[in-house]
């Protein structure tokens, strides 16, 4: 069984395109005999989310921690007592490849750290967007780690203890963890997801915030999208 978890908080405006995308990618033809379940985990949602999840029958978990790490966790166990062996996590504002699941499960690792896009640069000016692609790293064997499109076996996730009860960076946490324990890790830029650039974005200290401060003005730029888990945490 495969187990995708999604945290979402307030999430009614990305929720269904989202999904629309991950049930694609389950319906790939290499996962034919493959059972896969999706739950989205509702954070302190007040909004129409979890309506729009059960509209597509879609499972949902209703909690109330405002802590995306907690949210990814709580998610996570749900779906390894209900036989997950692949755990696969991406977000309520983000598109997944048909591909996905298929190209994380053919690497045969331990874990698969995948890349993103931006969906649109519409609210950014052209300094925002170039000084973005001149940092990000589109290629195989990148360290760049992302909540968005992280895919992980059930025994890696236990031995590194899972994620951690973080309010942002919680992924690269994991990451990190698995480092520790020996876990072989995939760096793939062949199956990107792609992500709301919207300035209106949910986390402090994720990729929102850093594609905010790769505006003219800011001051600085926040740190990368997670060039290391051993020396930087990154936006997830």
């Amino acid at each position: 069984m495969i187990g995708i978890v999604i945290p979402a908080h307030n999430e009614q405006r990305h929720i269904s395109d989202c999904l629309a995308s991950v049930l694609l990618a389950i319906a790939h033809p290499a996962l034919q005999n493959q059972r896969v379940e999706v739950l989205v985990v509702l954070d302190d949602c007040l909004d129409q989310t979890g309506e729009r999840a059960t509209a597509l029958g879609v499972a949902t978990l209703d909690v109330c921690y405002r802590n995306v790490g907690q949210a990814r966790a709580v998610g996570a166990e749900q779906l390894l007592e209900a036989g997950a062996q692949w755990l696969a996590f991406t977000d309520a504002d983000t598109l997944v490849p048909q591909d996905w699941l298929v190209r994380q499960l053919a690497f045969g690792a331990d874990a698969v750290c995948g890349t993103v896009e931006v969906d649109s640069w519409s609210e950014y000016d052209e300094v925002a967007r170039s000084r973005y692609l001149a940092l990000y790293q589109f290629v195989e064997n990148h360290r760049h780690i992302h909540g968005a499109n992280l895919g992980l076996s059930a025994d890696a996730y236990r031995n590194a203890g899972g994620f951690q009860h973080l309010v942002a960076h919680e992924d690269v946490r994991l990451v990190a963890d698995l480092e520790r324990t020996g876990a072989r890790i995939a760096w793939t830029a062949t199956n990107p997801v792609i992500t709301s650039a919207r300035r209106d974005y949910k986390c402090r200290g994720g990729f929102g915030e850093y594609l905010a401060s790769l505006m003219p003005g800011t001051g600085h730029v926040v740190s990368e999208p997670s060039a290391s888990a051993n020396v930087t945490l990154g936006a997830g």
